[in-house]
């Protein structure tokens, strides 16, 4: 999972991911919010991609096909 922070520089304020700057946003409450979205968006990447809601295997087995 990604570790999001926000530091300020100067009259701006620098969020990052992982120690490493990704963007630079002149509100605190906008880089707040930034990464409230951020956080919230690969929450849900991770339940679309849990392997209990989507099996690798299909459901229904396909039959051979029929040789005449």
């Amino acid at each position: 999972m990604t570790s999001y922070s926000m530091i300020k520089v100067g009259n701006d304020y620098v969020v990052q991911a992982n120690d490493k700057c990704i963007l630079k946003v002149s509100s605190r409450r906008r880089a707040a919010q930034l990464i409230s979205e951020a956080t919230d968006l690969l929450n849900a990447l991770a339940a679309v991609e849990s392997p209990d809601i989507a099996p690798e295997l299909p459901a229904l087995r396909r039959e051979p096909p029929e040789v005449s």
